[in-house]
């Protein structure tokens, strides 16, 4: 019931994508590359990418889809050219003349959907970025292998058209919707007028995709205006409590029940537009209680409530499929127990639903609800809440989870996922995640974080190695299960005495690896990716320090509440502090921050 989920593109204008693509990241050395896509290399709708030498030292490359050649030129710039591209920078030494393949190097990966972002990462992360920035984005989904991306941006306008031409005024618009930081959670139903009014500006603002990707496009949930109760005083609205210690004026939803007529009306009037903008590869997002308690949890009641949000979808588009984020059932598993979820699940007809398992490395629901009680289903990594700053990750959870998820009884998974709330952060978790979406198999996490080394910097320096062998076995691998990644250092809360200052690694590894980067940067300073690490790893390093400090100050403060802060271990936090804002402050100022370091000898010769 999947395979007519492919992308419309032509082979031709996926071929141009990756030229393009190509052209932007390498330069003049794109030339070294002849690119082809040619959908019948796949017979099984899994992508495949073929490489191999051409005359004139060039690599010719052939794949199922741009994003399949993307990924596989990808793979061999990192593991034949010990090249890297990522959020912190990228590593593009490439060797001159290309590295000569023996035969025909095949990547194929075992999964029809490789998902990307989650409903929040626009807010959190992307909401102030420009096309330029934007094209980054969609260049790093290609190389990473990302072929069902979210769609979200852009549809505002597109709302805007529906409830005007239902009789809705403007004033009542601009008290619906956010200002553009908020929208994720006005999209879900939590917020209302924060931030507000959209600029109109805001409605020209679109996203296209080119490499044979499917976007997932945004369908109606059910969350309308107020001004909806004006105009049809007999719908069936229900108001919900506020969302979050937000109060009745920002939060506070006015729902349609889906089995009003006026909800497939309204839904349809916007499917329609969707589609008329962007096209459709059939695939549609909406979640209907994100963070929100059912009316009812007769199974009946929610059964009819997926059924209707279903029809709606289908009433414009026959072949629709609907892309469900599964958070719900972590969020209030006191609500959803296994005949609230089936029932929800099985108001739509089996294959017509795909489950987003949100947050599956560390609680995964797949394994409680006999695989999503056989709706299909993607294994998601989400690793980042918030959007916070700081070095986190599960590899031991990701390597295995995936594969177990394979092996499980009657499985129905059909993907692997990135969820992250916010990105740009840990370039590290998400080469790795990505790259075991082509992989039949877990890796050897040791020999993968030398290799990422070597790449990463283009240096075969030994404390390098070391230090990410550190990293990954302390900071990096967090085995706390049902552990949610959210900043806990002082330096991100509100004073109290009452913090969780937990940590889940040896802080005596982290420091071993924060020193051995300390003693490459003489040689790699200039180096963006070492850069970025050695100001992200100092950090965190700074983090746990202030943590530290903190433990003291309120132990010797409950054993004698009248003691006053020691001077010297005050000045000390007071110049830490100093420290980690300037450092981060100003680029051209992030190496005086270690060198100060190093003369107050907090780095031991």
């Amino acid at each position: 019931t999947l395979a007519h989920m492919r992308a419309k593109a032509s082979d031709k204008s996926q071929s141009r994508a990756v030229v393009d693509l190509l052209r932007r990241l390498l330069g003049n050395r794109s030339r070294d590359f002849i690119v082809s896509v040619n959908r019948t290399l796949s017979n099984d709708t899994l992508d495949v990418c073929e490489l191999r030498s051409a005359k004139n030292n060039k690599i010719l490359a052939v794949g199922s889809t741009g994003v399949a050649v993307a990924t596989g030129i990808y793979n061999y710039l990192k593991y034949f050219c010990n090249c890297h591209v990522s959020w912190s920078g990228d590593q593009l030494n490439i060797p001159r003349p290309l590295p000569p393949l023996t035969g025909v190097l095949r990547i194929n990966t075992p999964h029809r959907f490789r998902y990307y972002q989650n409903v929040c990462t626009q807010s959190y992360s992307s909401v102030w970025w420009d096309w330029p920035r934007w094209q980054m984005e969609i260049d790093w989904m290609a190389l990473n292998g990302i072929n069902l991306p979210l769609a979200f941006t852009g549809q505002e306008v597109l709302w805007q058209e529906v409830y005007l031409s239902l009789g809705l005024n403007q004033t009542e618009l601009d008290r619906f919707f956010t200002g553009p930081a908020f929208l994720a959670w006005n999209r879900m139903g939590n917020l209302f007028q924060w931030g507000g009014p959209l600029p109109q500006s805001w409605h020209v603002k679109q996203l296209y995709l080119s490499f044979g990707m499917i976007p997932v496009l945004p369908a109606f949930s059910g969350i309308v205006p107020e001004g909806i109760t004006r105009l049809f005083p007999q719908a069936n609205v229900t108001k919900l409590n506020p969302w979050s210690h937000f109060n009745c004026t920002y939060s506070s939803a006015y729902v349609l029940d889906p089995r009003d007529p006026l909800f497939q009306r309204i839904g349809a009037l916007f499917l329609t537009q969707v589609i008329k903008e962007f096209g459709t590869d059939h695939i549609y997002n909406t979640d209907t209680f994100n963070e929100m308690v059912p009316a009812s949890s007769d199974p009946a009641y929610l059964a009819s409530i997926s059924r209707a949000v279903f029809n709606t979808m289908t009433s414009v588009d026959p072949q629709a499929i609907w892309l469900m984020q599964g958070w719900l059932f972590i969020s209030n598993p006191s609500f959803w127990k296994p005949d609230q979820v089936k029932a929800l699940l099985h108001g739509v007809p089996l294959g017509r639903m795909i489950v987003l398992d949100l947050f599956a490395e560390s609680m995964p629901v797949y394994s409680s609800t006999n695989s999503f009680y056989s709706q299909p289903f993607i294994w998601c990594m989400l690793h980042n809440f918030g959007g916070n700053s700081g070095l986190f990750g599960t590899v031991e959870s990701i390597n295995s989870g995936p594969f177990n998820a394979i092996r499980f009884p009657n499985s129905t998974l059909v993907g692997l996922g990135l969820t992250p709330e916010g990105i740009e952060q840990n370039p590290v978790i998400y080469e790795l995640m990505s790259e075991l979406a082509w992989r039949k198999e877990p890796v050897n996490l040791s020999k993968w974080v030398s290799l990422y080394a070597l790449r990463h910097y283009g240096s075969m320096d030994e404390n390098l190695t070391a230090a990410w062998q550190l990293l990954f076995h302390s900071v990096y691998n967090c085995t706390l299960p049902q552990y949610k990644n959210h900043n806990r250092s002082p330096l991100v809360h509100r004073p109290s005495l009452r913090m969780q200052t937990d940590i889940w690694y040896e802080p005596t590894d982290f420091y071993k690896a924060w020193k051995l980067l300390f003693e490459a940067a003489p040689g790699l300073a200039t180096l963006e990716t070492f850069r970025y690490d050695l100001v992200d790893v100092t950090r965190q390093a700074l983090q746990l320090l202030t943590t530290e400090f903190y433990k003291e100050i309120r132990n010797a403060f409950q054993v004698n509440p009248n003691l006053r802060v020691m001077p010297d271990v005050d000045e000390l936090a007071r110049n830490l502090y100093y420290s980690l804002h300037e450092d981060l402050k100003n680029e051209l100022h992030k190496l005086l921050l270690f060198l100060a370091l190093k003369n107050l000898g907090l780095f031991q010769e």
